[in-house]
């Protein structure tokens, strides 16, 4: 490598939440507690499924992957954070720098793809039961989840890729709680237009095309909906993806809210707010979304929890 293309930073230092440093321990408390609900509510969400054999399904197959997710997306930012919050440490390496920007990207991809991919699954099962088996067909299944995967593997590489060939001087503070890629092209005394040109494509094609395939799926599941004869028939289908719709407008929402309506924060404080939101509330509220409103979630707990109480006595 060139050395015009070499970081002469050799660390970045974390600023963190905009907290009062009296307020440190209580909000250490309560992001502690929020980061351990997520990890245990998630992973329960996993060992149901693969428990309850009545949950060997298309739908909970990508559920008990959006799971793994929500706790590996959670994992990458909240740890360091916590960390910092309680040694008032502020200091992360280079190359950790680089490795947490990574995977922020590859599994917030990922959370993008899984949503547009469940709102598809629903589609075919409201508005063609009779072949729901035919088209969600396991080789299908596991094509859709290898191409999340790789499409999120090689938009957060090439990303990476683009970063390491940009140079750091002098400013190394970084005013968030994690390596955040826009804050880090901030950072650098190189042209960025490369980078900011790919940003703009990435996001186009993972971020809105994933959200017009949840709009159209939803689209044609209302169309079907309407058409159903009975109040009864309405209700079967709502159900069926009610927990999911309750996630997408969750995560979609908070980007609506928070970037597209008007604010007097600044942009710095509502960028914390919505990573905050992406990576400690809404990870950690979709075990409960999808416990509280599914009927089968709720008797694969229920069974479980018999099993539990009968071999204990």
């Amino acid at each position: 490598m060139r050395r015009e293309n070499q970081s002469s930073v050799s660390e970045f230092l974390l600023l963190g939440l905009p907290i009062r440093p009296e307020q440190q321990g209580l909000f250490f408390a309560l992001f502690l507690g929020m980061y351990l609900t997520t990890v245990l509510g998630n992973l329960l969400i996993i060992l149901l499924i693969r428990l309850d054999s009545r949950l060997h399904t298309p739908m909970y197959f990508f559920l008990s992957h959006l799971a793994l997710t929500d706790v590996s997306f959670s994992s990458v930012t909240v740890p360091k954070m916590l960390v910092n919050m309680h040694t008032q440490g502020q200091s992360i390496p280079y190359a950790g720098c680089v490795t947490q920007m990574y995977f922020f990207i590859f599994f917030g991809c990922i959370d993008n793809l899984l949503l547009a991919v469940m709102a598809y699954d629903r589609y075919v099962a409201i508005c063609h039961p009779l072949h729901y088996t035919t088209i969600m067909r396991e080789e299908l299944c596991m094509l859709l989840l290898a191409g999340s995967w790789l499409l999120s593997c090689a938009s957060a590489l090439t990303h990476t890729l683009l970063l390491a060939q940009l140079s750091f001087c002098a400013n190394n503070i970084i005013p968030h709680f994690f390596c955040d890629l826009a804050v880090l092209l901030k950072l650098s005394c190189s042209d960025i237009s490369l980078n900011e040109i790919f940003i703009f494509a990435v996001g186009g094609l993972v971020i809105i095309l994933s959200f017009i395939g949840v709009i159209v799926s939803y689209g044609h599941i209302g169309a079907t909906i309407l058409r159903f004869p009975s109040i009864k028939g309405i209700y079967k289908a709502l159900s069926t993806c009610g927990s999911h719709l309750s996630v997408v407008l969750l995560f979609y929402g908070t980007i609506m809210v928070l970037y597209f309506f008007p604010s007097t924060s600044n942009s710095n404080g509502k960028d914390i707010i919505a990573s905050v939101m992406y990576t400690v509330v809404t990870p950690m509220l979709n075990p409960f979304i999808y416990s509280l409103r599914n009927r089968d979630m709720k008797g694969a707990m229920g069974k479980l929890l018999r099993s539990e109480i009968f071999l204990s006595k």
